[in-house]
């Protein structure tokens, strides 16, 4: 069980008290006093749990979050939209970055998302993010080689050996 759920639980276990309390014949104000909180979300749980139950009422609702921006018939579309390719948009190359697929959806649906919600996004739907490989467009492949072999060595740190 996460954290998030354990202190979510207590939390509901608490207004199950507060409602067997209240059962027992003990007032709102000295249930508040007993269970640290305050009148008035004693007098909240107590009616909800009148009106709604004390299973239902007294229940953890979990806040449901924002709505989404894409509906279900968008978000069905957009596996179709990126295989066309990166190109199909006038972009270069053909991977897919956050950037690119926030473009695509943002000219296709009108709907502008951040590149970290989107990269979830494209993983909710089995599809990843591509980071393209930056490399020098010179082609000097040699001079790279040389260089790791000769000068890293003399620039690359080392464990300091202690001394006994």
């Amino acid at each position: 069980m996460s954290t998030k759920t354990a202190r979510l639980d207590w939390r509901e276990g608490r207004r199950r008290r507060a409602w067997e309390l209240k059962e027992a014949g003990w007032t709102q104000q000295d249930i508040a006093a007993a269970l640290g909180v305050s009148g008035g979300a004693v007098s909240q749980w107590l009616a909800r749990a009148r009106a709604e139950g004390v299973e239902e009422g007294l229940r953890r609702h979990p806040a449901p979050g924002p709505t989404p921006k894409l509906t279900q018939e968008q978000l069905a579309q957009l596996p179709t939209l990126l295989d066309r390719g990166a190109e199909a948009y006038g972009l270069r190359g053909q991977a897919w970055t956050c950037q690119r697929v926030g473009a695509v959806i943002r000219r296709t649906f009108g709907v502008t998302s951040d590149p970290s919600h989107i990269s979830r996004l494209l993983h909710r739907l089995g599809d990843s993010v591509q980071r393209p490989i930056e490399r020098a467009t010179q082609g000097r492949d040699e001079a790279v080689r040389i260089w790791w072999e000769q000068r890293w060595p003399a620039l690359k740190k080392t464990r300091a050996v202690k001394q006994a």
